[in-house]
């Protein structure tokens, strides 16, 4: 009786681990181009099977050489997806991150878009949440620095060799800047608007980021969701507006 006890703990452990894992893994590439990868492999896999009852024997043999080194073609493919899952379980982040570094990010952004419209210092930061927005990074300078209002403002310093573009925040972390963003092409965005704005909007058209714009022109804090803009935002509107969205 004890050893069918002691097996039934270790099969709940052993199914518990592996759903905990499988819920990191999923949450993990959620929203980047892993998805359609996976989902393309699984296509291949599907094919093979068909090919193999079907006794198609040379395209059987093509997709077993390939699937053979499934292994290594899968390290290439999601070598970023991977070290980014290793630097995340070194952090102890391992279920995605706490809400404490959310909200240390959240007041970092905002107390940054605070300093940057006070001095007039023009400014595009993109949130990355449920969308991946792993297209715009490649064109941008990689950072992964921790946010922090100093460096963010040092970045759209327009000393800085990287201050044009918008900074790309994953994760709690300065991914990358420098990034160059589609620019919208509603005709009923109104002429007055600049190329941030038209670029904070042509990135929420397309993805659910959120994007904060500090104008140099006016020295004020725009907000933009879902191809919608909401003008002059002081601290508390755009802490707290934030607040209320989810960040991986």
């Amino acid at each position: 009786m004890d050893v069918l006890q002691q097996l039934r703990l270790a099969d709940a452990a052993d199914i518990l681990i592996i759903a905990i894992v499988t819920y990191w893994v999923i949450n993990l590439i959620r929203g980047t181009r892993a998805v359609p990868m996976l989902i393309g492999l699984g296509v291949v896999a599907a094919i093979y099977s068909t090919s193999q009852y079907f006794e198609l024997y040379t395209l059987s043999w093509i997709l077993r050489e390939f699937l053979s080194s499934l292994l290594l073609l899968i390290v290439v493919i999601f070598q970023n997806d991977i070290r980014r899952a290793l630097t995340q379980v070194g952090r102890g982040t391992f279920f995605g991150g706490d809400r404490r570094s959310r909200t240390q990010m959240i007041d970092e952004v905002t107390r940054a878009a605070v300093l940057l419209a006070a001095k007039r210092i023009g400014a595009l930061l993109v949130l990355e949440r449920e969308v991946g927005l792993n297209e715009y990074l490649e064109a941008g300078t990689p950072i992964d620095a921790r946010v922090s209002r100093e460096l963010l403002a040092a970045i759209f310093l327009p000393q800085s060799p990287i201050h044009d573009g918008a900074v790309i925040i994953r994760h709690g972390r300065i991914t990358a800047a420098g990034c160059f963003l589609p620019l919208t092409a509603n005709p009923a965005v109104s002429r007055s608007l600049g190329s941030r704005h038209r670029a904070a909007i042509g990135i929420t058209e397309e993805t659910d980021a959120a994007v904060v714009v500090v104008s140099e022109e006016e020295g004020k804090i725009s907000l933009v969701r879902e191809g919608k803009i909401t003008r002059d935002c002081d601290s508390g509107t755009l802490r707290a507006t934030l607040a209320q969205l989810s960040f991986p």
